[in-house]
């Protein structure tokens, strides 16, 4: 069977971490394991991470793994009974505050929020379900409008898409699980909520050449920045769930493309996430519509797609791999995918390494090899190859374990240790 070029990636929970389990997931075709520190203990991810390593050794074959930190997630306080009721119309009070809020009061124990709002600014609560707008800018508080009415209980998330908000995107929580998952040695963090380039470079500071790092775009400060935060991080993630929550529906899809074009354009690897195969976590088969999401963003470049809560905790784990193999597969045997994929590509950037790598796969498309051979230390090379997409492939040859395991990311690289 050919090898595939589009990487999966999925999400390590109690569904999935079961030693024998992970061979059959990396042998359905996982290429890269998500450790989530939103959730688990710090024993968890160790055992998660020693069972990774076992089962590549029996494997084989190089699996990366990035650590995916929770970031600075911004969530209303407490209630007296637990919830309150929202009605259309109503006019609420905001308040920075650890005390529990009541009937129209809301306290939200982040006052560089409280702070930062000003009239006209829009409160997205609950994953979207609730919604405000700001309507009085007082010293120490705020009024705010109901727009969309219902019940908001302890501790909702809060998404302001409207404002940047002064804070930075590692919380002390993730500084803490930061060096712990570098202990670890994954090999990329992915770094949440970032909101401009100034974000990936705190975490650069702290985490230097021992990981990569992972932008995930899922605000719209990130988006108006892309170009630049693209350039300072090592890869990007189109991180639907939050980003759905900021942006309206009909311009995820737009802000997708957008992401993974920058991407490709720079030569980063870009994974799409969320919801991919999300009946899965119940069903045995996914829907049509999700069978086509996975197949756009396959047909869009992207280099990787993810799986989330349908191999973190899903009943079929290894089926729900098994099928997004299988619809990467369909794609790749498109001729009109080939045919896309220079069209949507920008050219290259001036320079003697990229000149080579858009050669080597005009030369490789003119004589019909079989494969790129890429001799790489860091894996730069191999990734500047990988971006011009080669029908062929490439082979990543590096005599670090350490860059290969990046390089499972990448679209089209299958690494070797020399």
């Amino acid at each position: 069977m050919r090898a595939r070029d589009c990487k999966i990636v999925a999400t390590m929970g109690p569904a999935s971490d079961a030693p024998e389990r992970l061979a059959t997931l990396i042998q359905a075709g996982v290429d890269c394991f998500r450790l989530n520190f939103s959730h688990g203990a710090r024993e968890d991810h160790a055992r998660r991470m020693a069972a990774i390593r076992e089962a590549e050794a029996k494997a084989g074959t190089p699996v990366g793994v990035f650590a995916d930190l929770q970031g600075p997630k911004i969530r209303v306080g407490m209630f007296e009974g637990g919830e309150i009721k929202l009605k259309f119309n109503d006019v609420v009070t905001i308040e920075a505050s650890t005390e529990p809020g009541g009937h129209n009061l809301i306290r939200m124990p982040h006052p560089e929020l409280v702070n930062a709002l000003e009239v006209g600014d829009i409160l997205k609560l609950d994953d979207g379900k609730l919604q405000l707008t700001i309507t009085e800018r007082g010293r120490t508080q705020c009024k705010a409008r109901v727009d969309f009415g219902g019940t908001l209980k302890n501790q909702k998330g809060v998404n302001v898409p409207t404002r940047r908000i002064p804070i930075s995107a590692l919380t002390e929580k993730d500084r803490e699980d930061l060096a712990y998952a570098l202990e670890l040695g994954v090999d990329y963090i992915a770094l949440s909520f970032v909101q401009h380039p100034e974000d990936v470079r705190e975490a650069r500071g702290l985490i230097g050449a021992r990981a990569g790092i992972i932008a995930k775009i899922e605000k719209p400060s990130a988006l108006a920045e892309i170009e630049t935060i693209v350039d300072v991080a090592d890869a990007v993630m189109v991180a639907r769930g939050d980003l759905g929550v900021e942006l309206p529906p009909e311009q995820v899809p737009i802000a997708q493309r957008k992401i993974i074009r920058t991407a490709r354009a720079a030569g980063k690897p870009v994974i799409v996430a969320t919801h991919m195969l999300e009946s899965m976590v119940e069903a045995a088969t996914p829907t049509r519509a999700e069978a086509s999401d996975v197949a756009t963003a396959v047909y869009q470049g992207a280099d990787a797609v993810m799986l989330s809560a349908e191999s973190a905790v899903g009943r079929h784990p290894q089926s729900a791999v098994a099928i997004m193999d299988r619809i990467i597969r369909a794609v790749e045997d498109d001729e009109e995918y080939w045919a896309s994929l220079p069209r949507d590509m920008t050219p290259p950037q001036a320079t003697t390494a990229d000149a080579i790598a858009l050669s080597a796969r005009h030369v490789a498309d003119v004589i019909g090899c079989k494969t790129i051979v890429a001799y790489t230390a860091t894996g730069s090379s191999a990734i500047r190859v990988a971006r011009e997409r080669p029908r062929s492939g490439v082979i990543g040859l590096t005599p670090l374990m350490e860059t290969a395991r990046k390089l499972a990311l990448v679209w089209g690289v299958r690494s070797m240790v020399t």
